[in-house]
């Protein structure tokens, strides 16, 4: 049987043997309570069949590009799904708040906490953690404010994010640049002062996630491409900005002309989808490092950028090299 709660302040109640006019909140607010229970608002209904049915469609449902608008979207959404290790200093509109010398975004923090406010009462913020609504800057902002308010030394837990809460657009500056630091490894987790001083359980962290790492390093002559050595091939993903059919499109156009490579034995295989931008795919053999494919990459983005510019229909060869692409393509939520 659920607990009777106490009357909201401004709210208006049934009497016996009467119907009163249904209840309103001073505020107009309407306070979060349990599913089966009755609406806030007065209404007589339950709250999952009132406005707890708003409530939840505004929680659940997805963002496709949540990082749309920020400086570096393409390498949100890189740290999001694929560097094990990097940091990136984050710039607050304002600046910052007193108390807090610095904000850096990392892909993973110890024990997979959402942030930490460190001892010297700067924040780091995880981006590869679950969430628990559709919209990934909403949860992402409703965590970073939790932990610009957070005692020094102590780690912010996950929660629901209000619906009606900022995103990350509302927080960061726009102006803000936005360059990846990828590391080989987690030992930004513990700042050099701190090195002797942290928990076992941290070091246990530590280590399993070094040894699960993958070699990544960033480009630096073109946007948000990522090299990976696995045991098997290497590989190069490159997160683009550019409308999925358009680069769909110029893709065919230079996968048919035999332009679509990075150089000997490499091959752009396909493609996946991340947070509503499109990921080519290239194999890489074992031996090709990241400088090898720099200049490659280059080349490449000059051919694509051609091919962008190219509007006449797709030959007969081009579209089957789109649907070959196509069919090769995946996403990931």
């Amino acid at each position: 049987m659920a607990k009777k709660r106490p009357q909201t302040k401004g709210q208006q109640t049934k009497g016996k043997g009467g119907n009163a006019p249904a209840a309103t909140l001073a505020d107009g607010e309407i306070p979060v309570v349990g599913a089966r229970e009755p609406c806030p608002c007065g209404s007589g209904r339950r709250y999952k069949a009132c406005h707890g049915r708003a409530a939840a469609h505004a929680a659940t449902e997805l963002v496709r590009r949540p990082f749309e608008g920020l400086p570096g979207e393409a390498d949100w959404v890189a740290l999001r799904e694929l560097v094990p290790a990097a940091t990136v200093p984050l710039r607050l509109k304002g600046g910052l708040p007193e108390g807090v010398p610095a904000v850096t975004l990392a892909t993973v923090l110890p024990m997979a906490w959402p942030a930490l406010r460190r001892e010297d009462g700067s924040v780091l913020l995880g981006l590869q953690n679950d969430t628990a609504s559709g919209d990934l800057s909403r949860d992402l902002a409703d965590t970073l404010n939790r932990a610009l308010a957070a005692t020094p030394g102590q780690p912010v837990e996950a929660r629901r994010a209000p619906v009606d809460g900022p995103r990350l657009q509302d927080l960061l500056d726009p102006d803000g640049p936005f360059e990846p630091q990828v590391h080989s490894g987690f030992e930004f987790w513990v700042p050099e002062a701190e090195s002797g001083n942290t928990s076992a359980e941290v070091n246990a962290s530590l280590e399993r996630a070094n040894s699960a790492v993958v070699p990544t390093v960033r480009l630096t002559g073109v946007d948000a491409a990522y090299w990976c050595e696995t045991p098997e091939k290497n590989h190069l993903r490159w997160i683009m900005t550019v409308p999925e059919e358009e680069l769909l499109d110029a893709l065919a156009r230079l996968h048919s002309a035999g332009e679509s490579s990075l150089g000997e034995n490499t091959r752009l295989v396909g493609s996946f989808r991340a947070h509503g931008l499109t990921v080519p795919v290239w194999d890489l053999p074992s031996g090709v490092s990241a400088q090898d494919v720099e200049k490659p990459a280059a080349a490449f983005s000059e051919r694509l950028a051609g091919a962008l510019e190219t509007k006449a229909p797709l030959t007969p060869e081009e579209r089957r090299a789109r649907a070959g692409l196509t069919n090769r393509q995946v996403t990931l939520t």
